[in-house]
């Protein structure tokens, strides 16, 4: 093949106009579905991951002095912290399964017209 033309189409598609197509609409559906349980999923872990990495300092006397209080504290924040990394996957999935309950219904039928326009 040439590779001028291989380039060069490349290069007109980058510039052309974008129609707006099923597929694109589609793409954007499944998104939307899926997006309100990454954002909790990140933030929490983070916020999670932070709240477990405080309770270890704590514990291990690198913020607080190291006194029993500071350790008997870094150790009860450390099981929050552990307790929310792990209930994070479990809400994420129902979050997650909510979410395409109710985006189903457009994802399926734009999904069909476009398989039927395949034919």
């Amino acid at each position: 093949m040439n590779m001028d033309k291989i380039y060069a189409e490349a290069i007109v598609n980058e510039y052309s106009k974008k129609r707006a197509s099923k597929v694109v609409a589609l793409k954007k559906l499944d998104r939307r579905a899926k997006l309100p349980a990454l954002i909790f999923a990140y933030s929490s872990g983070i916020v999670s991951a932070l709240v477990l990495g405080v309770g270890m300092c704590l514990s291990m006397g690198v913020i607080g002095g190291g006194s029993t209080v500071f350790t008997a504290l870094g150790i009860a924040v450390g099981i929050l912290g552990l307790a929310g990394v792990g209930v994070n996957y479990p809400i994420y999935k129902s979050i997650l399964n909510r979410s395409k309950e109710k985006y189903a219904g457009d994802i399926i039928n734009l999904a069909s017209e476009i398989a039927d326009e395949a034919d």
